[in-house]
């Protein structure tokens, strides 16, 4: 069980009695003990690196201003002065609370929340949801536009809107894949180029000589992970400012 790359995704929960809540399952499992963490990894950090508010600040209070100017800007840059101030919060939490959770998982016999798709299909349901509200709350009617682009000819419209719905609709099912498409992927061929190392190895001195390639192999896809927990949460936020926009913004 200790080889099976998919055995880490299981979800185990921590109580033997399922705990109802009405309808819903509240039973406390791996999912939501490390979702638990993620959020109090970036919410500690944040608070233990701005508490002193230093003029000159030191290294912690450094990052964490260095990523409260790095969502800032991009929330400006994509949904425009309206967007920092209405949506800024709510897109810094998002990258925060993914990149935290990527990371948790990236310790051995951790449990990574993103890699469950339930998870990810919430967090996209939630942008999406966010968006047709606020679209129709701020344009009314006129939210519509968004699936009639300026500047195209009237015949063509009979082809393009319907492309521009199905498109907008999709949006939740491609935001919250390509998050856990990603870190499921990587974890798997991860497990798969580490569990080559002992079994080679078990085999003798061709074996461990061997075995120097799938560990080499497993240190620099272990570095890449570290790199895709940012970049997948990087585009996870960036989606959500551009998504954002179009709420603020239809037809643009």
């Amino acid at each position: 069980m200790s080889n099976d790359p998919i055995h880490q995704f299981h979800v185990n929960n921590y109580v033997n009695q399922p705990l109802q809540l009405g309808p819903l399952d509240a039973t406390i499992n791996d999912a939501t003990v490390f979702m638990a963490a993620g959020v109090a990894m970036a919410a500690g950090f944040m608070w233990w690196a701005m508490k002193p508010a230093a003029v000159v600040p030191g290294r912690a209070q450094v990052v964490a201003e260095g990523a409260h100017d790095f969502i800032h800007n991009m929330v400006r840059d994509a949904a425009g002065e309206e967007g920092v101030k209405k949506f800024f919060p709510f897109v810094f939490t998002l990258f925060m609370f993914i990149f935290a959770a990527n990371m948790i998982g990236m310790f051995p016999y951790f449990f990574t929340p993103t890699s469950q798709v339930v998870i990810t299909a919430t967090m996209a349901l939630m942008v999406f949801v966010t968006v047709i509200v606020v679209g129709f709350a701020k344009n009314g009617l006129k939210f519509l536009n968004l699936f009639v682009p300026r500047g195209v000819p009237w015949p063509l419209l009979l082809l393009v809107t319907p492309i521009e719905i199905i498109s907008f609709f999709s949006r939740p099912l491609s935001h919250a894949v390509r998050l856990w498409a990603n870190v499921l992927a990587g974890h798997l061929v991860l497990k798969v180029f580490a569990g080559f190392v002992p079994m080679m190895a078990a085999a003798g001195a061709i074996g461990v000589i061997g075995s120097i390639l799938p560990l080499g192999m497993t240190v620099a896809l272990y570095a890449l992970e570290f790199l895709v927990a940012f970049l997948q949460a990087y585009v996870f936020a960036l989606l959500t400012c551009i998504y954002l926009n179009d709420a603020l913004h239809p037809g643009h």
